[in-house]
């Protein structure tokens, strides 16, 4: 898509990185030009936000599935593709052909596979992965046991300036679990594995980043512990960012009672207490991104006993609403909300979009915060509702999308 007019949003309230403002916005050429007090020139095309949110269109980063009309009623317009693919990403054609493959009206960012057919081995051939489009480097599902295979990856990935993202599950520890260890799983008799199994693999991760000086991100960090080794490993100056699904902000293990496989997430669901942490991480900055997770699975994966089903849920459409919730909770500003959808991620995948500032692409939305709906699993636009929060009341929604200042339609 190609921007073909101006385009000057006018009466809206600016979501900017320093806090929330009225004023306009003027994109030109696909990027941003003017922000503030800034009036239509000729020619331009005129939208009125009659008081509406503009802010950047949110970056969805580490998602399964390109699942366009789920992600544009979302409001999202670039997405992070996880390598976990058929075959993986692990090859520079792969990565290239998954590159165009949202065009023309989503960016897809693909993460290559960290080694050769995510099997935890052999690095994958990194650098021509990169120069075919990869923007990151990511271990997929599953964590890389072997200390010395992800020490290379991080020492590699350091020198081509790429973020390592990694799945923090000591997998020796949670095997084939389908729930954390606890109450909860000892009354409905699911395999478990204990919530340490987090922590055990971000400490050896942070430590190897540590060492070799990677900046390393963390897909999601979901227990109490591992979140204090991600702030004590921010305070002493390590790159380590750190992310989450809304799933593992809202919800505890108490959702998996009635074996409803919706709620068969990877990490798990965990403890009120986690939950809780979790919330205090996302308020005092140890989580820099919240992402959808978006992994759309269909009845063939979900109607299952839950021990046998696959893990995953649908969340590209629920991502920014359930994300205000924590904004009308009172635990961050609407702007940081923001940061965590778009700007952070953005910044981890080193491309000029995600914040609205001069220069950067025009990637935007028109959002209602406080509009009301429901989350409806039959009726959802991903190609799979399989989602924990069907019949959930929600508010906020993205009215309106551009990618690149070009209009996206339903």
């Amino acid at each position: 898509m190609k921007q073909l007019r101006a385009l000057t949003i006018t009466g809206g309230k600016l979501v900017l990185h320093g806090g929330v403002v009225s004023g306009a916005i003027r994109c030109v050429d696909g990027a941003i030009a003017a922000i503030g007090d800034v009036s239509p020139e000729d020619g331009d095309e005129i939208v009125d936000a009659k008081g509406a949110l503009v802010a950047p269109a949110l970056v969805d980063f580490g998602v399964f599935a390109i699942d366009k009309p789920a992600f544009h009623f979302g409001g999202i317009a670039r997405a992070a593709l996880m390598p976990d693919r058929s075959p993986p990403l692990d090859r520079p054609s792969a990565v290239r052909f998954a590159a165009q493959s949202g065009k023309p009206d989503l960016w897809v960012h693909p993460l290559a596979a960290a080694t050769v057919g995510l099997e935890g081995t052999h690095l994958a051939e990194l650098a021509l992965m990169r120069d075919a489009g990869a923007k990151a480097v990511a271990t997929g599902r599953s964590w890389i046991a072997d200390s010395g295979t992800m020490l290379r990856l991080l020492q590699y990935a350091a020198m081509l300036d790429l973020v390592v993202v990694s799945h923090a599950e000591d997998g020796g520890l949670t095997g084939n679990a389908a729930a954390t260890a606890g109450e909860m799983a000892s009354r409905l008799g699911l395999p478990s594995a204990p919530a340490e199994a987090e922590a055990l693999a971000a400490a050896r991760d942070i430590a190897l980043a540590e060492m070799s000086g990677a900046r390393l991100h963390l897909r999601q960090v979901t227990t109490a512990a591992a979140l204090d080794l991600v702030r004590a490993a921010k305070a002493r100056g390590v790159a380590v960012t750190a992310g989450v699904t809304p799933a593992h902000f809202m919800l505890s293990d108490l959702a998996t009672k009635d074996f409803r496989t919706f709620a068969r997430l990877s990490p798990p669901l965990r403890c009120e207490a986690d939950r809780q942490a979790v919330v205090a991480a996302i308020a005092d900055g140890t989580i820099d991104v919240i992402a959808s997770g978006h992994d759309p699975r269909g009845p063939e994966d979900k109607r299952l006993p839950y021990a046998d089903a696959e893990p995953g849920m649908a969340g590209a459409e629920t991502l920014l609403p359930l994300t205000l919730t924590l904004v009308r909770d009172g635990e961050i500003t609407l702007e940081r909300a923001f940061d965590l959808l778009a700007r952070n991620p953005a910044r981890l995948l080193g491309v000029a979009a995600g914040e609205l500032a001069v220069g950067n692409e025009a990637d935007l939305a028109l959002v209602d915060p406080e509009r009301p709906w429901i989350v409806d699993s039959a009726r959802m636009e991903a190609t799979a509702g399989n989602t924990p929060f069907d019949r959930q009341p929600v508010q906020g929604r993205a009215t309106a999308l551009w990618k690149g200042g070009a209009r996206i339609e339903d």
